[in-house]
């Protein structure tokens, strides 16, 4: 393979549009994707690290094209933007524990406020580019009723939950039963979910992650079927949203908002509508953000030179 030209500075790893994503960067988030496994996970190979690493980078050079488009939209995430999101993530630690966190991460206070920024920066421009232009119409919900009829006849009952989740770290423990206490204290489930909660795919709506069935609970989970709506569990093992995974990701507490009996829905049930009406949009969604990416993607340019460098030992 012939080598990249390449005029960047040595530590960059990669540049879209001219701008540098620094090899210090991309090893800072490898170093936290190791970290996030846990210490009992093998040391990789130097092709799989390299696997982790290109597929790091990839995130990296997309997120940088992401930004580019919202500095040109003027919709970058503010001073305010972040320091709010910094407070809710501060409000569960002590000044100590967020130290200590941050060390155990490997991350400045910087870092992670840009981080932040980033990530912020993204939703607003997705929900700019993207949610903001879906509407799921009558005729689309009346269409996927006909055609998944038969997903509505439940055979097992269905429960619909909401959970505070806490990353597993040396606090966690810890962190979650004060969290529950506020809960025991008269709290409002969702409130505390939005304030404290690490799961970012659940925390922005109050903790509620839809309706799950019983069959796709892991054991240690069962339990929490037996709650009735409007209880709260015990402090459970999170384990993500893998169905069957074994590895705890961090402790949870569970909220039973409802319960479904197994039967048939039909379709002017407002729950069956809102669920078609979620199913539909995350698809649009899903589909535009692939394609919308693409688009960006071909009208960067891209030099991967970790890439490069793979190939280039490869072929010598």
């Amino acid at each position: 393979m012939a080598s990249c030209s390449r005029s960047a500075s040595p530590d960059a790893i990669a540049t879209v549009n001219g701008n540098e994503i620094l090899r210090s960067d991309l090893e800072r988030r490898y170093r936290d994707y190791r970290h996030s496994l846990g210490s009992n996970e093998p040391e990789p190979s130097p092709d799989q690290a390299n696997l982790v690493r290109l597929s790091i980078l990839r995130d990296m050079i997309d997120s940088e094209i992401l930004q580019e488009r919202a500095s040109r939209l003027d919709v970058v995430a503010t001073d305010d933007d972040v320091n709010a999101r910094l407070t809710e993530m501060k409000a569960s630690f002590t000044q100590e524990e967020f130290d200590k966190w941050l060390k155990q991460r490997n991350q400045t206070l910087d870092d992670l406020k840009r981080d932040l920024r980033n990530s912020l920066t993204q939703n607003k421009l997705i929900n700019k580019e993207i949610e903001s232009k879906i509407n799921i119409t009558d005729a689309e919900i009346s269409g996927y009723y006909a055609t998944h009829k038969a997903e509505f006849n439940l055979s097992e009952p269905l429960y619909h939950f909401a959970r505070i989740v806490v990353d597993d770290n040396p606090d966690a423990n810890n962190r979650i039963h004060t969290l529950r206490d506020k809960l025991e204290n008269g709290e409002e489930f969702s409130v505390i979910a939005m304030k404290y909660s690490t799961d970012r795919e659940t925390a922005p709506n109050g903790g509620d992650i839809g309706f799950v069935s019983e069959s796709q609970l892991p054991e240690a989970l069962r339990a929490i079927t037996k709650l009735k709506p409007g209880q709260f569990s015990e402090v459970v093992p999170f384990f993500g949203d893998h169905a069957h995974g074994d590895r705890i990701g961090g402790y949870a507490v569970y909220e039973m908002i409802a319960r479904e009996l197994p039967g048939q829905r039909e379709q002017n049930d407002p729950r069956v509508q809102q669920l078609i009406r979620q199913r539909l949009r995350e698809n649009h969604s899903q589909l535009l953000k692939n394609a919308y990416f693409e688009v960006l993607r071909n009208e960067a340019r891209i030099h991967n030179y970790l890439a490069n460098q793979i190939l280039e030992k490869t072929s010598r």
